[in-house]
């Protein structure tokens, strides 16, 4: 599914970014090539990695 339609990048994309290690909204969009033309990705972005670093936290306190 594409997260940012106006750039063509993907949800499996910006998933690889997270994964890299990318904490950031700005890091995701510098990365993938998302973002710059109409803003609307910036919140599937964010949404993405909130549920990406609550997983991170979740892991972190069973570890």
């Amino acid at each position: 599914m594409y997260v940012c339609v106006c750039k063509a990048v993907t949800d499996k994309q910006v998933a690889q970014a997270i994964n890299q290690g990318l904490c950031s909204r700005r890091q995701v969009m510098e990365c993938t090539g998302a973002g710059g033309v109409c803003g609307k990705c910036s919140l599937s972005i964010k949404a993405m990695l909130d549920e990406k670093c609550q997983n991170r936290a979740m892991r972190a306190q069973a570890a």
